[in-house]
């Protein structure tokens, strides 16, 4: 490859006769010294400061401390309980669950203005640290002042209805679970009366949490002042269900079992999600012969539970259509995700899982507004207003989708669905809560529905008409960075990126716009007076070509969860992705120097082969 210097000034070709596109020029120019980013104060400390520790009037702000706000996931608390993880040591250990535990009690109990008498449960998912990690959350929440209730094993969903529903109704409540991640993996998920914590409010935790780690250092401790009360609230949170589905179905012939002659089958992974089967499917008179990976198992013997993985989707299809079965679900470890599989053995999950919520969902509100990240696509989009539905595209991050869901409702903006392409699904009807089983209840009432109705077609004929992507992909850039200051990288070039496009460096590219949602700060982030705060910087654009006018788009994101940035391309025509990637590439990446900060070797494959694959 032809040199690149920033410095350059010179207008060099690539060979582009992979792809049906002209020829690419790349034009570099300086570019640095002209750009002037600004940024956030909260990241600008982080990049001034030298590795040598800093100290302020009240405490060390030290290497201690960073241990314990580098745990914060977004609106999670995630990390390391377990050792095997290759360049990874444990970092959620039970002193800092305990901090973070007893921080959060105290957060709990300043907002209801109690001093005592307020009640918080824990419920986790099967994994090995859970049994270690949980003493660490009872002596944290005994600390703050709370009287703990220990759920045992739960899902995600069911610990935030143990605030709402009789006779439990508890102040507060944390799910231990890191979701599809590994067995080595564990977190924390908080949850009050309003719903779950934002991003903001577990900042403000895990900074409080970490002082208190700073300053203590301290084992924890395994001695609890109170005991916590064992309840089983799955229980009643499964009856919950049931009785949803026989209210809605409202069977003629046998109200109480309305899911009798349908086959369903239902692979849980190991995880949490076990009990929708026998609590809640053959009671209502299924049949689940079939079901796959039902005993929890927190080692995840199979394979990671989790809708988007191709094995649990792949397995799922083969005991459908082994068993001739009417629909397969596939639930992620802590079920606030689910995807499904039709009786023809077609995955339904991503764009397809939306556009089937949305046809549900749609026909129950007509011209209803539904929110989704911005990673979907434009045959979504068109499905969704071939209905009458409004789509407003959104910042990636599923508490993000469900935070502007809820706003437009305050608005005055009827929207009843919110979901993001990996499965998290949250509606108004359901508390802004994303269950994925509530949403598996949507899917089956809507299935037997179409039965007593007469209907041929399965659940699948509601999406018959939804247009696949010719292509997509996504890649990504590891910052090459110490962890402590890769937020502050990625922003410096995801700004980069959105100058770049501004100056006209990228001919035909243009920052995405939805409707009365402008992309601005980030990635179609609010204009309005009280904007959504920023937990990860992004921008969508679209991009267009004389001959084929609009084809795809672009969008980069900060990864919450690691030290990356991710890179997701669509595109209606052959070989459009790899040209975007050779744009960007070409265009972006090596004439601002990003390529020094980032390791570009996946988009440098991509661009060159346009293969996915590692060994490309």
């Amino acid at each position: 490859m032809a040199s690149t210097s920033p410095a350059s000034h010179s207008i060099q070709t690539i060979n582009a006769s992979r792809t049906n596109f002209p020829s690419l020029t790349i034009i570099n120019k300086p570019f640095l010294k002209n750009l002037h980013i600004s940024l956030p104060k909260t990241i600008s400390l982080r990049v001034e400061s030298s590795s040598t520790a800093k100290y302020n009037d009240d405490v060390a702000v030290d290497e201690e401390m960073d241990k314990i706000r580098r745990l914060q996931n977004g609106s999670d608390v995630r990390g390391v309980a377990l050792q095997g993880e290759k360049g990874r040591s444990v970092d959620l250990t039970p002193p800092a669950v305990e901090a973070i535990a007893e921080s959060f009690g105290e957060w709990v109990i300043r907002g209801l203005e109690k001093a005592k008498g307020v009640n918080v449960s824990l419920g986790k998912d099967p994994r090995i640290s859970g049994k270690t990690l949980s003493v660490a959350v009872f002596s944290g929440l005994s600390r703050a002042g709370c009287v703990v209730f220990d759920m045992g094993l739960a899902t995600t969903p069911a610990c935030f209805m143990s605030t709402i529903l009789p006779t439990f109704e508890y102040d507060a409540s944390i799910m231990m679970t890191a979701s599809h991640l590994p067995y080595t993996r564990n977190g924390l998920k908080f949850f009050t009366k309003k719903g779950g914590l934002t991003s903001p409010e577990v900042e403000e935790i895990c900074d409080a949490a970490a002082r208190k780690y700073a300053n203590r250092l301290a084992k924890v401790s395994t001695t609890l002042p109170t005991r916590p009360i064992k309840v089983d609230f799955m229980s009643t949170y499964a009856k919950h269900l049931r009785d949803i589905i026989k209210e809605r179905v409202n069977h003629p012939s046998h109200y109480d079992t309305p899911l009798k002659g349908f086959q369903i089958i239902v692979n849980a992974g190991n995880g949490s999600g076990g009990f929708f089967t026998w609590d809640v499917l053959d009671k209502l008179g299924a049949d689940t012969f079939g079901s796959l990976h039902l005993n929890p198992d927190g080692m995840f013997p199979n394979h990671i539970p989790n809708p988007e993985e191709k094995i649990a989707m792949s397995l799922t299809r083969a005991a459908v259509l082994e068993n001739k079965a009417d629909l397969g679900i596939v639930f992620d470890t802590d079920v606030d995700r689910s995807g499904v599989v039709d009786s023809e053995g077609n995955p339904i999950n991503g764009d397809r899982l939306i556009a089937l919520m949305s046809a549900i969902v749609l026909m129950e509100h007509p011209g209803t507004t539904v929110v989704t990240d911005a990673r979907t696509s434009m045959a979504l989009t068109k499905f969704i207003t071939n209905r009458g539905g409004q789509h407003c595209l959104y910042r990636v991050g599923y508490r993000n989708v469900i935070d502007k869901g809820i706003n437009l409702n305050k608005d005055g903006i009827e929207t009843h669905l919110m979901m993001e392409t990996s499965g998290h699904g949250a509606l108004k009807e359901n508390h802004f809560l994303d269950d994925g089983a509530y949403m598996v209840v949507k899917i089956i009432t809507e299935m037997v529905r179409m039965k007593l109705e007469g209907s041929e077609g399965g659940i699948h004929s509601l999406i018959k008409d939804l247009e696949e992507p010719l292509e997509s992909a996504e890649l990504r850039m590891v910052i090459l960075s110490e962890p402590r200051y890769a937020k502050a990288k990625a922003f410096e070039v995801i700004e980069a990126f959105k100058t770049y496009i501004e100056q006209g460096y990228l001919p035909g590219w243009e920052l995405d716009a939805c409707g009365d949602c402008w992309v601005s700060d980030g990635c179609l982030v609010d204009t309005s007076d009280d904007p959504a705060a920023i937990d990860a910087y992004m921008y969508r654009a679209k991009v267009s070509e004389e001959e084929n006018g609009e084809y795809g788009w672009v969008h980069l994101r900060q990864s919450i969860h690691n030290p990356n940035i991710a890179i997701n391309l669509q595109s209606t025509i052959p070989g459009g992705c790899q040209y975007m990637a050779k744009v960007l590439r070409d265009r972006f990446l090596l004439p601002s120097g990003m390529d020094k900060i980032l390791y570009i070797n996946e988009i440098d494959k991509y661009a060159r082969n346009g293969n996915l694959s590692t060994d490309a």
